[in-house]
């Protein structure tokens, strides 16, 4: 706004350093992109919501409950998932819930955590190939299981150190499935997905199924999730285990809880010592 007053415009130059279209609070009034929040308490849904703050977009019924869901499923994984340990043994250190929820958040790096986003990476270039003429899926799919294999590395979404077949992968891809035969969303995403779980499986005794990762990234990429935003969906997700972990250790009378429950010690593995060497000596004449 160009006005003959400097003071003013440099006021408006300051209003404009955080200008945002995410949501408008004034005096009595409170918008999410443009709807007022009593129209979203009275008609909307928590999940909604967060799609809407975050992309900007409305989600249609059948799209809401394929987020929902995704959310639902990688909410928690028990006290085994490093992020769920990590904000456990900092809430009895006396922090509180807000320090141990950014404990546990800040664990969920590109090992454990990350293999959403680039799962979703690998169905947006897998769909990017097919486009190109370079196959179908199954052809992609073996191309790059291939190119994983050569490299001897992991590809993301499948496999699972805990589970032999991890159950929350048929109850989302069969939401999927509903979801294409009613006409709601395109089928292509899916079509990658499950074609890099068979070109997997081929010359293997036994398979190597989606896990949770790989299901919901399948949501993601769906839904036209960007592939880093997947993994801040994730870290959304999991934080309400982190936080209802952290409030159930916090009932506990025990502090200071570390990896290990006393009296175990974790075993020394360096050089020994001189007073170990000595005593090994005289042990041994």
């Amino acid at each position: 706004m160009k006005t003959n007053d400097p003071a003013a415009e440099q006021v408006e130059k300051v209003r404009q350093w955080w200008a945002t279209s995410v949501s408008r609070i004034e005096p009595n009034v409170i918008e999410y992109r443009g709807r007022p929040i009593e129209a979203l308490i009275e008609g909307s849904t928590f999940t909604k919501v967060i799609w809407l703050l975050v992309t900007g977009r409305e989600l249609a019924p059948v799209e809401a409950r394929l987020l929902d869901a995704a959310l639902l499923s990688a909410a928690d994984h028990g006290p085994q998932a490093p992020s769920i340990a990590s904000a456990r043994m900092a809430i009895t250190c006396g922090v509180g819930l807000n320090n141990a929820m950014a404990n546990g958040a800040n664990t969920l790096g590109d090992v454990h955590g990350g293999a959403g986003q680039q799962c979703v990476e690998i169905l947006e270039q897998m769909r990017g190939r097919i486009t190109a003429g370079e196959g179908d899926a199954i052809d992609v799919a073996r191309s790059i299981v291939a190119d994983y294999r050569t490299r001897k590395a992991f590809i993301p979404g499948f496999g699972h150190r805990f589970h032999t077949r991890d159950p929350r992968r048929d109850a989302l891809i069969a939401l999927v499935e509903e979801a294409i035969e009613q006409g709601h969303v395109a089928s292509e995403v899916l079509d990658c997905g499950l074609a890099l779980e068979a070109a997997l499986a081929e010359g293997r005794k036994a398979p190597v199924p989606m896990n949770i990762d790989g299901a919901t990234a399948i949501i993601y990429a769906t839904l036209g999730c960007p592939a880093e935003l997947a993994r801040g969906l994730f870290v959304l997700s999991r934080s309400v285990g982190i936080l209802a972990h952290a409030w159930e250790e916090r009932q506990g009378a025990r502090r200071i809880k570390g990896p290990l429950p006393p009296p175990l010690t974790a075993p020394y593995s360096g050089p020994a010592s001189e007073e170990q060497g000595a005593e090994v000596s005289h042990q041994n004449p």
